[in-house]
């Protein structure tokens, strides 16, 4: 039982691994990039712009956004948004670029999050196949946990957005 907390306790550092938060001013065009290490991983995503220089009552704020896979293609894009999720199922392993685009004249302040999940049990050979279905519940629990975290997130940066109005 002791061998079988340890691959737990690896398997569980081994999923946890793939997140990543940024905070950043837009003037015209930023590109982020995050490798994308198993074809099959779910990428989450957000964004929300929780700041922009535009007069306070002015519509003219929001962001697009245009995500490309490793091999150039076009994967989803949004279009004049101040905040988004989106979640997609990488079909290539590789580097994802995410390019935000502000045509408004005034800086906009943006946090983005993106996170890639991993079965990483998949990728090993278990020795009792009574542990797969408890290996599978953990990663479901660290999703679930994730999830929870990642919306968590997006709240408190529309939240800041609205305060900052």
């Amino acid at each position: 039982m002791g061998n079988a907390l340890l691959i737990l306790i690896t398997l569980f550092v081994l999923i946890t691994g793939g997140a990543e938060g940024i905070r950043f001013v837009i003037d015209r065009e930023e590109c982020m990039s995050h490798k994308v290490e198993y074809e099959g991983d779910n990428v989450h995503l957000s964004f929300v712009v929780i700041k922009s220089d535009a007069p306070w009552n002015s519509d003219n704020y929001g962001v697009d956004l245009v995500i490309k896979g490793p091999s150039g293609d076009q994967i989803h894009d949004f279009r004049d948004k101040t905040s988004e999720k989106y979640e997609f199922t990488a079909q290539k392993r590789g580097v994802y670029r995410f390019c935000f685009t502000n045509k408004s004249p005034y800086h906009e302040t943006i946090d983005f999050d993106v996170h890639v999940g991993h079965f990483a049990y998949y990728d090993q050979h278990a020795k009792d196949e009574h542990f797969n279905p408890l290996l599978e519940q953990i990663t479901k629990l660290e999703e679930a946990l994730y999830g929870i975290q990642f919306e968590q997130h997006w709240l408190e940066a529309q939240t800041m957005r609205q305060s900052i109005g």
